[in-house]
């Protein structure tokens, strides 16, 4: 792909989904079949600047989507309207760095961050410290705020041993992200079980909330007392920081009556249109961005860094253009199939205890994490195995276990974005990060689905 072609990728994903978002609304089948059609230069321009690891996914779900094309007999001319089925979920991505944008431009991130710069006198505090900050700026602006905390952590424990380092980061801020994500309306999992089991975004909320208390409440509490007995040596030898701790406060509580107010809305147009959640998430996000900054007066700021960042990002978003378009095609296809059926016998066969479902959806995600499966990848293929039990189990229970599993990955999937982010920062093996974190993987899962059998 030559230079030109790739700085301007933002251009033509825009365009596409700009068409099926229209067509949401028209409901006009040649324009789907046109979308469907753009969608297979779409994923072949997206292919050769992907990573090695989404090729080779992608690839497998094509050929094997292939052969069950060809084995259920449908018709050759029919394959674009199966590539469309998961152009909402790239809409919602290319449309989520604005959010991300608003917050920085209003300097919250900054604001937030000088809790983490503040003197402590161990590590224990620190840890402590340090996972609220990540917590809290990750509900926010997602995976910005990972590099942001870690960028951060490793300036301040710059005299600290190597292997301190390495371990506080990894698990400080790899467990504070997937924990302050499971309830995020502006997460890309939540957003996929929340349209995949037809349960509202606000009767998952509380659950998720409570889940999300407990295993950050229990993960601080841990890291205080594992790192309590080491004392902290500040990278430089400053005066003691001061906060203002009121205009930290003033800062997250604007940010919760932002995030108050979007849900609101989003919650409010979806039912008004009854559109799926994901896509009245992507709907709002924007004017909501700019109506945000309007009010704080950083319109310029907002542009200024809401361009930059939105450009950048959309033009790297190849890895989730193969995944996602090659995961449609699957699907689409093993639904044609008798295999579904197949592939459902192990859940229907323990459809009379469902603590066994549960805990074997949270067992297949910790598999297919650490072979290099995108948790979205096993999502969008459970998601089509465990629809017919929707009538005998509670999908909330399900989908709370959908979420969680998905979002423990985060701290152990040896390819994963966020390990393999975090690995790049700290140099050092990403193994070592997945062993730190598989404890806490497991209890983050655990947490889930004991609430999910609750719920039952």
């Amino acid at each position: 792909m030559n230079s030109f072609l790739k700085q301007r990728l933002y251009v033509v994903y825009t365009v596409i989904l700009l068409i099926y978002i229209a067509n949401t609304f028209i409901a006009s089948e040649v324009i789907s079949y046109i979308v469907g059609s753009l969608a297979i230069p779409m994923l072949l321009l997206s292919f050769a600047g992907a990573s090695k690891l989404f090729r080779i996914l992608g690839s497998i779900f094509i050929v094997v989507g292939t052969g069950m094309y060809m084995y259920s007999g449908l018709p050759f001319y029919q394959i674009p309207l199966y590539f469309t089925s998961t152009m909402p979920l790239l809409a919602f991505l290319t449309v989520l760095p604005w959010m991300n944008s608003v917050v920085r431009a209003g300097r919250f991130d900054r604001r937030i961050n000088e809790l983490m710069k503040a003197n402590v006198s161990d590590l224990g505090k620190l840890y402590v410290r340090s996972s609220f900050t990540t917590y809290t700026l990750c509900a926010f602006i997602n995976l910005s705020a990972l590099s942001i905390s870690q960028e951060v952590l490793l300036e301040n424990m710059a005299k600290m041993k190597k292997k301190i380092q390495d371990s506080f980061i990894s698990q400080t801020t790899l467990r504070a992200f997937a924990v302050a994500l499971c309830w995020s309306p502006m997460e890309i999992m939540v957003a996929m079980t929340v349209d995949a089991t037809g349960v509202s975004y606000l009767s998952y909320l509380p659950w998720l909330l409570l889940v999300s208390f407990i295993v950050i409440t229990v993960d601080m509490v841990w890291g205080s007392k594992r790192y309590k007995s080491l004392p902290y040596e500040p990278a430089h030898n400053r005066a003691t920081r001061t906060i203002e701790s009121s205009v930290v406060a003033w800062k997250i509580t604007k940010l919760v009556i932002a995030l108050t107010a979007f849900l609101l809305i989003v919650v409010g147009i979806g039912n008004a249109y009854q559109l799926n959640f994901i896509l009245s998430v992507t709907l709002v996000i924007l004017p909501f961005s700019f109506c945000w900054a309007l009010i704080m007066n950083r319109m310029r700021s907002f542009l200024a860094i809401g361009w930059g960042t939105w450009k950048h990002r959309t033009n790297h978003m190849q890895n989730f253009v193969v995944l996602f378009l090659s995961l449609a095609f699957f699907s689409s296809s093993l639904n044609e199939t008798p295999f579904l059926q197949m592939i459902q016998q192990p859940f229907f066969a323990a459809a009379d205890t469902p603590l066994i479902i549960l805990l074997l959806i949270q067992a297949t995600y910790l598999l297919m994490s650490m072979i290099g499966v995108h948790p979205v990848a096993t999502i969008g293929i459970l998601a089509e195995v465990l629809q017919p039990l929707y009538t005998v189990i509670n999908p909330l229970s399900i989908g709370m276990v959908l979420i969680t599993g998905a979002l423990a990955t985060a701290t152990v999937g040896a390819y994963g974005v966020t390990v393999t982010m975090t690995s790049m920062n700290t140099m050092q093996n990403p193994y070592r990060i997945v062993l730190r974190n598989m404890p806490f993987a497991i209890l983050y899962g655990g947490v889930g689905t004991l609430i999910g059998y609750f719920l039952l």
